[in-house]
């Protein structure tokens, strides 16, 4: 899997988060006769989950439904009606995954592509998160895709439960399951409260889905980047993020404090220097701006040019 860096223009000269982003990658891991017989001791040996409304799927909608259901189990208020318009696509006879991701993130949630593995899904599934799967019900040659809710598993059954199609708790064999997800390339999804973390995540990929979150819903990401950051305090991409998401906000001293952080941490992020001097100059504090933005044309980069028009700037206030 592949997380691609998003770009978000905050300003000009303001370096975004997704420019640090590391690129994820992950393989698919041994299917279910492996995780069977090597079970992860942290990965309990059953769990269901209470609290995840059931919203009957109409043909080709599947899509709406699935998303409506994890995102009430997140607090948003969405229905598959009221999600119909932005994720079904008529010619299509269903949704695509793009569509999914971005009206996860209009309700305020933070949208996030899992690991492609099952012990991954589950995972998430035993730590309370419900998955929003795809899966392809026929051959690849004829494919029948369909969105699905996981919901819950048991090892000594082997099996896995969803919430599929017109059936709540259905549950279905972990072989049926793997060999249907797997068709699908493995793709799986959360929609998460801002304030609430994956259970597998890690720092900077997670931050990669919260950058996402910042042209929709600002504050919500700025919340998201709060509770990652209690997680991965350390984390550079979470803490650029931070400070940006105060500076969209004009809550300038927040973003100081972000950004004197991450240089701390992390003196060798010419952008953390960059974005400290923007935040400095834009509360007057041109002494300071100057020895921040000094730091930042003298690490260079990429964006160069950027950082001297900024201390171009700089020099030119009085």
């Amino acid at each position: 899997m592949n997380a691609a860096a998003i770009a978000l223009p905050l300003c000009l000269r303001l370096a975004v988060c997704a420019a640090l982003a590391l690129t994820l990658a992950g393989c698919a891991a041994p299917g279910v006769t492996s995780l069977q017989q090597h079970w992860p001791p942290a990965l309990p040996q059953t769990a269901k989950m209470g609290g995840v409304p059931f919203f009957p799927q109409d043909d080709y909608q599947c899509g709406p439904a699935a998303l409506a259901m994890a995102a009430a189990a997140a607090g948003a208020r969405a229905t598959p009606e009221q999600l119909a318009s932005q994720v079904y696509l008529p010619a299509r006879q269903g949704s695509l995954q793009l569509e999914m991701l971005a009206a996860g993130r209009r309700l305020g949630l933070v949208t996030h592509r899992i690991r492609p593995d099952l012990e991954a899904l589950l995972q998430e599934v035993a730590a309370g998160n419900p998955v929003i799967v795809l899966q392809n019900l026929s051959f690849q040659f004829a494919p029948v895709w369909h969105y699905a809710v996981a919901i819950g598993f048991d090892r000594a059954s082997n099996t896995i439960v969803l919430h599929s199609g017109r059936t709540e708790n259905m549950e279905m064999s972990l072989h049926v399951f793997e060999r249907t997800w797997e068709r699908s390339g493995r793709w799986a999804m959360l929609a998460m409260p801002p304030d609430r973390l994956p259970a597998g995540a890690d720092g900077s990929g997670y931050a990669v889905s919260i950058a996402a979150l910042e042209r929709s819903s600002p504050e919500a990401a700025r919340k998201a980047y709060a509770a990652a950051l209690r997680r991965w305090p350390d984390d550079p991409v979470l803490q650029l993020g931070a400070g940006n998401t105060a500076y969209a906000q004009r809550d300038y001293e927040a973003a100081v404090r972000a950004y004197r952080t991450l240089v701390t941490t992390h003196p060798g992020i010419a952008d953390g220097w960059n974005n400290l001097a923007q935040a400095l100059l834009d509360q007057g504090r041109r002494r300071e701006a100057m020895a921040a933005i000094g730091n930042a044309v003298a690490l260079g980069g990429p964006r160069l040019s950027s950082y001297r028009q900024l201390q171009q700037e700089i020099q030119a206030r009085q």
